[in-house]
């Protein structure tokens, strides 16, 4: 069973002394919340034609960076915190975590100049810092059931190098399959997690909940991720893409059925992972449906980035934070109107662009102030709580 809460640490860190560079996912939690807000009002100044910047513009712009900058933020944060505790092990803390910040800074700073070779390498480079960084106490802990976040991290590397490669016309790869190869390789690490945390965090949270999993669904939910990957990877007609996305949305939300959502209404930290998985299931089958020409291939992309990477990153900040901090988990208002801002960004974002198409600017808008209102209320909330240390005197 994973645990993440109580990190194996004895060491405590003096009271009154400043925390931030103590563990990962208090820098990376916070940058990710800052940029998150702040991006999103860039992105808006630049779709409307007030704010054109950088070699990189656009939709592209937009994609690379709510994926390689603000989602790879969490799941480095997030990474160098639970690796240590599944360990036992240190992961950066202090100077080399302070240097793993500074060039996330770097890639996202440099993404507004001209300098493409630049950007291209700093971007590359820090999902493979962050692989050797969890990938040193993963191999001397022979902790062989996570190898595969190293090499996922690898893939993530490699996927930024096409993507600069397809910008500047050196490899025969558009933005946009690169994108959609992260965006496949973020939506297994998020299934694999979920199907690790949600289950537990229910059970715990929701007395009675009685979330399940069965290992035979678990397989088939995870191989139809990895097969849709290798589908997008080899770029097969849409006709099989339509076919592998709408048998792993079955799978998928026969999985969340598993996991009785429902139970967790009054609970809301428990509820946003579900609601945010869901939107998982929302995802594969607009990308099923995208595939056969019925939508807009942007509802699909959203579903998945706004809905399940949005509501399943705020509501692990929250708890991981929490856990992490000494603080009892437990959501208090401004965290539940975090959560509620993430849900109506998607739901504005996707239904809001399938209902009224005619207000798609609108809904872009207003879906982007949505996003940014609450992760700029995660960043104020959790300001204290990320620079402090822990209020069990504890490390980390």
């Amino acid at each position: 069973m994973l645990r993440i809460e109580e990190p194996p640490v004895p060491a405590a860190t003096a009271p009154g002394s400043f925390a931030l560079w103590n563990l990962g996912f208090r820098p990376f939690y916070l940058l990710a919340s800052v940029f998150a807000a702040s991006s999103l009002v860039l992105w808006i100044a630049q779709y409307t034609g007030h704010l054109p910047f950088g070699y990189v513009r656009g939709p592209a712009w937009h994609g690379h960076e709510m994926l390689y900058g603000y989602t790879m933020a969490v799941i480095a944060g997030f990474l160098l915190t639970a690796v240590r505790t599944w360990t036992g092990l240190p992961t950066p803390a202090g100077a080399p975590l302070i240097a793993l910040a500074v060039l996330w800074i770097a890639g996202r700073v440099l993404m507004t100049t001209p300098f493409a070779t630049a950007a291209a390498v700093v971007n590359a480079a820090f999902p493979m810092a962050v692989a050797v960084a969890i990938g040193i106490p993963i191999v001397r802990s022979r902790n062989r059931r996570n190898y595969f976040f190293v090499a996922l991290l690898l893939l993530l590397g490699l996927a930024v190098l096409a993507f600069h490669a397809g910008q500047t016309h050196t490899l025969p790869w558009s933005e946009r399959a690169s994108l959609q190869v992260g965006l496949d390789v973020v939506l297994f690490v998020m299934a694999v997690m979920g199907g690790r945390v949600i289950p537990m965090f229910t059970n715990n949270g929701v007395p009675g909940a009685g979330a399940t999993r069965h290992a035979v669904l678990e397989k088939l939910a995870l191989g139809g991720a990895l097969l849709l990957l290798a589908v997008d990877v080899v770029q097969m007609p849409d006709a099989a893409v339509a076919a592998v996305a709408l048998a792993v949305a079955a799978f998928h939300a026969a999985r969340l059925a598993l996991w009785r959502p429902w139970r967790t209404l009054r609970t809301p930290i428990v509820w946003v992972l579900h609601l945010a998985y869901a939107w998982i299931v929302v995802y594969l089958v607009l990308r099923g449906l995208a595939a056969l020409g019925v939508v807009s291939g942007l509802l699909a992309v959203h579903a998945l980035t706004v809905g399940a990477i949005g509501g399943l990153t705020i509501g692990m900040m929250t708890r991981t934070a929490r856990g992490h901090t000494g603080r009892p988990l437990v959501a208090d208002r401004a965290e539940v109107i975090c959560y509620v801002l993430v849900a109506a960004a998607a739901a504005i974002r996707v239904l809001g662009g399938i209902a009224a198409p005619g207000a798609y600017m609108a809904t872009v808008v207003v879906s982007g102030a949505c996003w940014s209102a609450a992760f700029a209320l995660y960043a104020v909330r959790y300001w204290p709580i990320l620079t402090r240390p822990r209020l069990d005197g504890k490390a980390g």
